[in-house]
């Protein structure tokens, strides 16, 4: 399983940005998908993630009411919609999948906000 996490860039604060995460395989092969990120100097956090068959959701509390999970499985694709921005957003933003017992990992993607 391979993952490809595109969409980062630089942003004002108060913007916007999508990220994308899209698997090699069948979508429906796959248990949850997640975002994670991960800012200079500081630890992986979990951001996001969703189950693939169900409709549960995860925020982290940081982020809840201003990022949104959305899903397009005719594309075998995760998006993060990241809206209200803030400086302390800016980190490398990973996605894994998780299949059966395996977590695969994607390479990360950049989110730069500028205050």
């Amino acid at each position: 399983v391979q993952l490809q996490a595109s969409g980062g860039g630089l942003v004002q604060s108060g913007g916007s940005l999508r990220l994308s995460c899209t698997v090699s395989v069948d979508i429906w092969s796959i248990n949850g998908v997640n975002w994670h990120r991960q800012a200079p100097g500081k630890q992986r956090e979990l951001v996001a993630g969703l189950v693939i068959a169900g409709s549960p959701t995860h925020y982290a509390d940081s982020v809840k009411g201003r990022f949104t999970l959305l899903r397009d499985y005719t594309k075998n694709t995760i998006y993060l919609q990241m809206n209200s921005l803030r400086p302390e957003d800016t980190a490398v933003y990973f996605c894994n999948a998780n299949q059966d017992h395996n977590a695969f990992w994607g390479q990360g993607t950049q989110v730069t906000v500028s205050s």
